[in-house]
Formats: C-alpha cells, structure tokens, sequence
C-alpha cells in the first residue's frame, strides 16, 4: 500500500489574491501557490511580458503576495542576475531569487539572457512555466510547441518538433536542472526545496497546461497534465552531478509497457484535432528518442 500524499502548506491560500484575471482553469497560479508554499515570504519575482504579467497585474495593484519585478520580454534572466549580486554585495543572502517567465520568454526571445545567467551560475532559481505557445498574445507557436499541434501561426500543425530547453540547461552544466508538472504539485514543491538549498544556478521546467490555447475544458488541466506523464511524453526528472535521476511520478513509464497510448493525450486536446497517422507516429518517435536519452544518463 502507498503512503498516503501529505497536504500542501495551508498559506498556500494567501499566494494568489483574490480577483486575479487568470483564466479558468489555468495552471499559472497553481504553480505560483506552489512556489511561495515552497520558498517562503522573503522571494522575489522576475517576470517578463508573459500570461503571468496580466495574472499579477499593473502597478500599483498586484494579485500575488510576493516582490514583482515586471521586466521586458528578454531580460528575466539579466535583471534576475543583477537583483542576485545587488543583494550579495548587500550582504543579504536570505532572499530568494527567482526569474519566472513562459516558454516564449525562455526558449525564444530570452535564450540569450538565460544562456549568460546560466553560464555565469548566478546563485538564482529560473523556472520557465512551458504552455507551449504565446498564448497572451494570441495563441502563436513557440519553439516550444509540439509538433502537430495547431497554434495561430500554424494551423495546420506545427511541423518542428519541440526544443527541449532542460537539455539544453544541462548543457551549460549548471548545478541543478528538473521538470516538474502542475499535476504534481507535491513534486514541484520538493523540487523548489531542493533548489533553495543549492548554490549557484537552478533551472525548472514546469508542464502547464493552457484550456485556452491548447482546447480542452478547463476543469481538465491537472488530468491533462498527468497524462502527459502517464503516456511518457512528459518525463519528470531531476539532473545533478552529471547523473539524471527519473522522479517517482516517472518511475514507472521508463517500462514502455506501462505508458498509456499517446492518442490518448492528444484527442483530449482540440489543438492536435488535425494530427494524421504520420503525425503521431513522429510524437511518439520523439518520446522514445528522449527516453533513449535519459537513460544515457541514469
């Protein structure tokens, strides 16, 4: 018999403030809560143009009970690095750090900055919340988007598959690099309790789910979420010290056997409606690709 799961922190309740814009069903403040719960009070935000910017909203209001920085669409992870070494030089170092910001914001437009804060291990937790689009926009592809699915851009699928910016992070050779998912809050927050205790340079890449953009109902986010696991096209997973280490919620599916079927994942989701035979088949030659990777480093 499993043990049972604990429950979160009870002031989880008091990250997100009442009245916040943020669609149904949204996985961002799901994972906000998540992150205060795990970090504490003394946190400061950085976050570029994203969904999360009209989430938090303008100043002098803010939905969130935390320190915000609202910075342009590249620099999170500059500005981040620089509030980092104003604190240092301080001589505070019981404030954490930690830059917030989309896929478009990560993989794309701020790739740059994350590359140079990254290089440089500024001792700063960098967590890109990965919706797999420009949803505050308009729904446009990112380098993130999957292949197949529909965006605005690309409405008869996107033919590139997706860049996996985890690997990438641990390219750099940066001291902490993990995925996390909204469907597991639990792993999420161990993970946060991880990095907080790691100098240098973390980086966590959090599955989330948009209704919105990606066409399903709202009150389906998390199960979305879990499946991506269930069928192991999304792995958990935590890389220190050269070695990967799969996450208990991951465990399972490194057995192909167990997984469920992709088709599965994406029928529930209208913006892989159009996804052909051939289509499914490159996903799932994906998925086994980065499984063949991850044991590499096991």
């Amino acid at each position: 018999m499993s043990r049972p799961i604990p429950p979160l922190p009870r002031d989880m309740r008091d990250t997100i403030l009442p009245g916040h814009p943020a669609c149904h069903g949204c996985p961002i403040p799901m994972a906000l809560k998540t992150i205060e719960a795990a970090l504490g009070k003394k946190l400061i935000l950085v976050i570029p143009a994203c969904c999360t910017s009209i989430v938090v909203g303008p100043w002098p209001g803010c939905a969130i009970n935390a320190s915000v920085v609202h910075v342009a669409f590249a620099s999170a992870a500059s500005v981040a690095s620089g509030i980092v070494e104003g604190l240092r030089k301080r001589g505070i170092e019981d404030v954490h750090v930690v830059a917030w910001a989309g896929d478009g914001g990560t993989a794309d437009i701020g790739m740059a900055s994350l590359s140079g804060a990254a290089e440089r291990n500024h001792n700063m937790i960098y967590i890109m919340y990965d919706n797999e689009a420009y949803m505050n926009t308009g729904i446009q592809r990112s380098s993130s988007t999957p292949s197949g699915a529909w965006t605005t851009t690309t409405p008869l699928g996107k033919r590139e598959p997706k860049k996996d910016v985890a690997r990438i992070m641990i390219a750099h050779g940066v001291p902490y690099v993990a995925t996390a998912s909204v469907g597991y809050l639990h792993d999420l927050y161990n993970k946060l309790k991880k990095a907080a205790r790691i100098p240098g340079f973390k980086f966590i890449q959090v599955h989330a789910p948009c209704p919105t953009g990606w066409r399903f109902d709202p009150s389906k986010t998390v199960e979305v979420a879990k499946l991506a696991v269930e069928t192991g096209l999304w792995i958990l997973y935590e890389y220190r010290d050269g070695r990967i280490t799969l996450s208990p919620p991951s465990r399972p599916y490194i057995d192909k056997s167990k997984r469920k079927p992709i088709i599965e994942y994406l029928r529930m989701q209208g913006r892989f409606k159009g996804v052909s035979e051939e289509d499914v088949r490159v996903i799932e030659e994906y998925v086994e690709r980065t499984w063949d990777w991850i044991r590499k480093y096991m």
